[in-house]
């Protein structure tokens, strides 16, 4: 074989496996180094994984870890303002599809940014002098993949090179904050894209992520697959990774007669659990009440303002969701019930002793109430327990 066709000669289908291989080795390199380790803290990395992915992410994508960590640490900041640097509820969802690579590249060059938010990244001389060169590593990789693969070695070359701009920058930033399912009632729009997934090493599960985001593990279902968290597993079995935090499993006992200081502080670790069940208790009561309506066309398509506080709806759609809950009464206990729920452990200047009076108050509220789902959610919220 000629060193001019390359040094392997592949079938096709042998040139695909090897492109998904090396997309693959850069997906786990981002998900466990740049994002688990570095941006959150979730885990720790024995230097010889660490350095290695610092190489990778080097030869395949050229970005340097301060300025991803800074800015995913910003997104979560600033997460769906003005100032987070790739929202699509302010950007718009096809700006962050088509734009997301340049859109980080416009945030790398804010200093603010990364003197704010880029802090604990690496800054050893490997930093300093050979991984800030982002142009180097890149040509560095197309020359490797033209020596082993010949001509072909571009294509694959190419297709390294738009695997994170197109699947992080693009689907997890945009489609991950607009589009899939959630477990959680997390304050922000994120999603789970899917509940398996290998292409995007966990990141899809976007939803459970920013609910928890210093969990070294990403999938919170029985029916959701994080790859990355099995790698992190198999690093940290060789000793080569230590897991620091992962997301809290809601834990059960028998409902307390009273709420005290035990059950505020299992309700505070298994708060997004609570509001979850909640939202579906929510949309529950919804649907049984639009049956009722013979003008129910009037009231359809208002489940997302439901699950959301009301600031900020158009005005249209205000009106109607503020003449449902006039002619729905029940819905509109729950609905004003969960606000409440939600703004006792949001009050900063409230003692303990306050908070948790006025959880004795709501669970007595619920439980008196007649609306079969308050009476389910204050029983839960009693059952509460910590490990």
């Amino acid at each position: 074989m000629s060193v001019l066709n390359g040094v392997f000669d592949l079938p096709w289908w042998g040139y695909l496996l090897v492109t998904l291989g090396l997309t693959h080795v850069t997906i786990a390199a981002v998900t466990i180094f740049l994002h688990r380790h570095q941006a959150h803290r979730a885990l720790e990395l024995h230097p010889l994984p660490s350095h290695f992915f610092r190489f990778w992410l080097w030869l395949t994508t050229g970005m340097v870890t301060r300025e991803w960590a800074a800015i995913h640490r910003k997104h979560h900041a600033r997460c769906e303002t003005e100032e987070d640097p790739h929202s699509p509820q302010t950007r718009g969802i096809w700006k962050v599809l088509l734009e997301g690579a340049e859109l980080y590249r416009a945030e790398a060059r804010n200093q603010d940014t990364l003197a704010r938010f880029g802090y604990g990244t690496p800054d050893d001389w490997l930093e300093r002098h050979v991984y800030r060169h982002n142009l180097l590593g890149i040509l560095l990789m197309l020359g490797i993949d033209l020596l082993l693969f010949g001509p072909l070695g571009l294509s694959i070359w190419a297709v390294q090179m738009l695997w994170i701009p197109f699947w992080a920058a693009g689907v997890i930033n945009g489609l991950g904050h607009f589009w899939g399912y959630r477990n959680f009632a997390s304050g922000d729009a994120s999603t789970n894209l899917l509940p398996w997934g290998i292409l995007i090493g966990g990141e899809e599960l976007h939803n459970n992520h920013h609910t928890f985001a210093t969990s070294a593990k990403l999938s919170n279902r029985w029916y959701e697959f994080d790859i990355g968290w099995l790698y992190i597993r198999i690093l940290a079995a060789l000793s080569l990774a230590r897991v620091k935090r992962v997301a809290p499993t809601p834990r059960l006992g028998q409902p307390r007669a009273q709420v005290d200081g035990q059950t505020l502080d299992a309700l505070i670790t298994h708060r997004y659990d609570l509001l979850a069940r909640y939202g579906r208790s929510l949309a529950q009561a919804y649907r049984s009440e639009l049956l009722k309506f013979q003008d129910r066309a009037r009231f359809e398509g208002l489940k997302q303002a439901l699950a959301s506080d009301g600031r900020g709806l158009p005005g249209e759609l205000r009106q109607r969701l503020d003449e449902l809950l006039a002619r729905a009464p029940s819905l509109a206990t729950l609905y004003v019930m969960r606000q409440e729920l939600t703004a006792l452990w949001g009050r900063s200047n409230a003692s303990r002793e306050q908070v948790l009076q006025q959880l004795q108050e709501w669970c007595r509220k619920a439980e008196t109430s007649g609306i079969r789902q308050l009476q389910e959610l204050s029983m839960r919220l009693r059952s509460y327990a910590l490990a």
